[in-house]
């Protein structure tokens, strides 16, 4: 009896480690997309100038290196607000140049709807199977730079539909991560819940500026 309880107790203590990485990933995430929503609704009504690329990627890759680096501290939870606040102050010029359309709150309410379906789903998915999406790290790997390659031809090459094309890669993308990092989480690959905030933040961000684009461009199109 004794050599049983020693058996359940690791597997006992890893349960509750999963548990608490969840609970906490999940609470953080909470916080961080209301204060970027705030954040993104005092850019949007006080109609704050969209920052230029070099400020758009120094600002957002400078705050994740050092969110990464503080990952194990206090400090690690004001630069991860820091972050999604920086990301939140960025879609207040995105909103507003679709609420400048005719149906243009529609579409931004129909994106954030979209979004949270899939990422409630996918989430979902993840927890009750269970499955192993480790299997997905190869594909995350080579969609990251074939969308960073495709971002960079963008800016230099009028491509027609890249933009379009890019976006469902993205969605694709976000998808991926999600289910990848809910995975992680699980099954003991992601202990620490900032980086699994960060990077579940990330993709939902990803996610509705892509749906935000597909439906804006649907709707031209009509």
């Amino acid at each position: 009896m004794q050599d049983r309880d020693f058996a359940l107790n690791p597997a006992q203590a890893e349960q509750q480690q999963v548990s608490g990485v969840l609970r906490n990933t999940y609470g953080l995430l909470a916080l961080t997309l209301g204060f970027s929503a705030l954040v993104a609704y005092v850019s949007q009504q006080l109609r704050l100038p969209a920052p230029n690329l070099l400020v758009l990627f120094g600002g957002f890759y400078g705050l994740l290196i050092l969110t990464t680096k503080l990952r194990n501290s206090a400090w690690g939870l004001l630069s991860t607000f820091a972050l999604t606040g920086f990301l939140g102050y960025t879609l207040g010029p995105i909103l507003n140049r679709y609420l400048g359309m005719a149906n243009g709150g529609e579409l931004i309410a129909s994106a954030l709807g979209m979004t949270a379906l899939a990422f409630l789903s996918l989430s979902a998915y993840a927890l009750t199977t269970r499955k192993d999406m480790s299997f997905l790290s190869g594909f995350i790997t080579v969609g990251a730079v074939v969308l960073m390659v495709g971002v960079v031809a963008s800016i230099f090459l009028p491509i027609s539909g890249l933009h379009l094309v890019l976006s469902g890669g993205f969605v694709l993308f976000s998808s991926a991560v999600i289910l990848y990092q809910t995975s992680a989480i699980i099954h003991g690959g992601e202990r620490n819940y900032i980086l699994a905030t960060i990077s579940l933040y990330v993709s939902i961000y990803n996610m509705f500026i892509s749906l935000l684009q597909i439906l804006g461009v649907v709707s031209s199109n009509d």
